[in-house]
Formats: C-alpha cells, sequence, structure tokens
C-alpha cells in the first residue's frame, strides 16, 4: 500500500513538473481558450489587438487621432507650438486674459495654495519647503526675473527640474492666473491694484498678438 502511494506522488510530481515547463515555454501564447467570445468583443476594441484588422491601415484597431483634434484635459494649446518646450513657449504663448485688479486677486490667491510653499509668498524662494530644500530662485534675482508668461505657463504645466508638474492641479485658466501673479511677483509688487490704464494695455497686446482664446492662450493663425 505504502509503495502504491509512493509511486502516486512520484507520477504525480513528474506530470506537474511536466505541465509547469510546458505552459512556461512560450509567453506570448495564452494556452487554450475555451468559448474566446467571452474573452474578446466582437465590435473594434482600440485596446485589444487580436488580429490583423481588415479595414485600418497597419492592420491596427487603434485609428490615430484626426488632425486638429485635442486629447481630454490638454486644451490644445501645445499643439500650436513649433516646438514643445518651455522656450519656445515663452516665445510664441501670450497670456489670454485681460490684467485687472479681480483676476490678479485670483491669481494671488491660487498662488497662494500651490506655489508659496516652495516659492514664498512674496516669490523669494524662502518658502517652508523652499527653506528646507535649498535652491528655490527668487523671481527678482537673474534670468528668472526676465522669464515670459509663456515660460512659466509651460513650467507650470509640465514642471522643470525639480518642479513637478502641476497641470493636473490647475486648469489653463488658472494657471495664466498664476501666471500673471508671478509677474508681478518679478516686479516686486505682491499683488498692488491694477489701474484701468494697464488693463487696457494688456487687453491691446492681446489683440495685436491675435491671441483670442480665452483657454489656451494660443495666437489664431
Amino acid at each position: 500500500m505504502k509503495r502504491l502511494i509512493r509511486t502516486g506522488f512520484k507520477a504525480s510530481a513528474i506530470l506537474f513538473s511536466a505541465a509547469v515547463l510546458i505552459s512556461c515555454s512560450n509567453e506570448q501564447d495564452p494556452g487554450l481558450e475555451y468559448a474566446p467570445d467571452m474573452y474578446h468583443s466582437v465590435p473594434l476594441d482600440p485596446y485589444s489587438q487580436i488580429k490583423e484588422n481588415k479595414f485600418n491601415p497597419a492592420g491596427m484597431n487603434m485609428r490615430e487621432p484626426a488632425k486638429g483634434s485635442v486629447a481630454r484635459g490638454k486644451q490644445g494649446y501645445n499643439v500650436y507650438l513649433t516646438e514643445d518646450n518651455a522656450e519656445t513657449a515663452g516665445v510664441e504663448l501670450k497670456n489670454p486674459l485681460t490684467k485687472n485688479a479681480e483676476t490678479l486677486e485670483e491669481g494671488k490667491i491660487l498662488y497662494t495654495r500651490f506655489c508659496s510653499p516652495c516659492h514664498g509668498a512674496e516669490g523669494d524662494g524662502q518658502g517652508l519647503v523652499g527653506q528646507k530644500f535649498k535652491g528655490v530662485p527668487s523671481y527678482t534675482a537673474g534670468r528668472v526675473a526676465e522669464l515670459t508668461g509663456g515660460h512659466i505657463y509651460h513650467v507650470i504645466t509640465y514642471g522643470r527640474g525639480r518642479m513637478m508638474p502641476h497641470g493636473s492641479q490647475v486648469d489653463p485658466t488658472e494657471r495664466w492666473k498664476i501666471v500673471m501673479y508671478v509677474q508681478q511677483l518679478q516686479k516686486g509688487e505682491t499683488g498692488a491694484p491694477v489701474s484701468d490704464d494697464a488693463s487696457e494695455e494688456a487687453a491691446s497686446e492681446a489683440a495685436e498678438t491675435g491671441t483670442e482664446n480665452p483657454v489656451t492662450g494660443t495666437p489664431n493663425n
């Protein structure tokens, strides 16, 4: 009886080892599928490529987006950039918002919430995080004081260096409001009232550059 049991164990071990070796021999082969209709949808699924598609280019289910389409949440501003980087954005993007006291105050609130922990309330790089992790630049010093609105907008969206992207935290309109306030800090001003002349000047500048999109700041050309 014991011999029979021992033989059964050995046979089971051999069969199990053989099954493991066979099942791991080809990682690309999922093995035998029973009732495949339960696994794969009859319609063409862009994220599931089982066999060649006879209708689409290259035989793929997934198609390239239509020209000019915009991914959800991206607002498409970078579609209009000749190169997608902060330097190009600094030249080609203009703030589409009118500079006035209300917009500036909203920008200050957003800046305080999302930016001041590192950059400080006055933009001097002395926020609580900036004091612990040294090297946060002051907005009034060096090349940082000369950065344009488009450059700042791009950095807020995608981040740069140790600064992480904030595109998921603030929408495009809020980013432009923050940009507006940061540019005040570049001048050493912490939310000074904006005169009507300044508002008219900003609106005139937007008209001259063809910037009519209230969200993306992209030129309409």
